[in-house]
């Protein structure tokens, strides 16, 4: 589901969009539960008036992923925790070879991420729905697929798949329709401008290597917990890795698997997307021809 998201409308004064992805077992408005105080200061930091850039103000899009989790999916689950009822848990993919004794922090190169193509369409669908989006916020298994979508928004990424692909296998699913999103983002919010991953890490198996090489050229923000129990820090430090060193920036929070809300860290998280959202100068160098000379 999609929670206060604006569709394209030429009455619509210009928002700054920013898409929100959950983590593993969680949902959108769960998400966004948590997430509220960074909301709110992201709402203070770019007010709706007139002569702002973005005169709409800020909407935030909450959408949940599409695999509702069965208990046993679910890390730390016990048969005896049981009870038959439906949990709130929802995932943008699952391991193929997933366990209650594995978890997305443990992949292994061989790993394929079930339900890829349905978490990447409920993602796109999403995006075109709310007439494009500026930014990314992930957390967990969100801060990777935020990269992801960073990834496919990159132009020729489509094709860097296409070049791996030794074998003359069937193109991947995930792929599809984001050649074609990566117009319409162009042409409706200037591209993609930002992507922020809290706790995110990279996908290991190579079937996923066409998402990272080249490297991600997004600007990208990436918040590591230096207590992270549950994201082993070789993940997101790989996550790293596979973004262009010119446009990634790293945070470390004393903190454990969450999002930091405190003033600090939300202050860098506004800190970040002011830089990547403000207009970019054009400095026109003249060349020597063109130069008036003194003589």
């Amino acid at each position: 589901m999609t929670t206060n998201g604006d569709g394209a409308s030429p009455a619509t004064p210009r928002r700054l969009k920013i898409l929100m992805l959950h983590g593993f077992t969680q949902s959108g408005p769960l998400f966004r539960s948590k997430t509220r105080a960074l909301e709110k200061l992201l709402i203070k930091a770019f007010p709706a008036t007139p002569k702002s850039l973005f005169p709409g103000g800020v909407s935030l899009v909450y959408p949940t992923g599409p695999i509702r989790l069965q208990p046993a999916d679910i890390p730390g689950f016990s048969v005896s925790d049981a009870d038959g009822e439906e949990r709130d848990a929802w995932g943008w993919w699952v391991k193929s070879s997933y366990s209650a004794a594995s978890h997305p922090s443990g992949e292994e190169k061989d790993v394929e991420y079930s339900g890829l193509k349905e978490g990447m369409g409920v993602i796109r669908d999403t995006i075109r729905e709310n007439g494009g989006v500026d930014g990314i916020i992930g957390f967990s298994q969100g801060g990777c697929a935020s990269l992801f979508v960073a990834s496919l928004l990159n132009k020729g990424r489509a094709d860097s798949f296409r070049a791996k692909n030794k074998h003359g296998e069937k193109e991947p699913g995930f792929l599809d329709g984001w050649e074609e999103l990566q117009s319409f983002q162009e042409e409706k919010v200037g591209g993609l401008k930002f992507a922020v991953s809290y706790s995110g890490f990279y996908a290991p198996s190579e079937r996923y290597e066409g998402f990272y090489d080249p490297k991600i050229t997004t600007p990208s923000l990436h918040f590591i917990g230096s207590l992270d129990s549950v994201v082993e820090e070789s993940r997101p430090l790989g996550l790293i890795e596979r973004c262009d060193e010119k446009t990634r920036k790293v945070v470390y929070h004393p903190g454990g698997h969450f999002v930091p809300i405190g003033k600090e860290m939300a202050g860098v998280l506004v800190g970040f997307v002011r830089e990547a959202t403000a207009p970019k100068l054009e400095t026109e160098e003249q060349s020597v021809e063109e130069m008036d000379m003194p003589f």
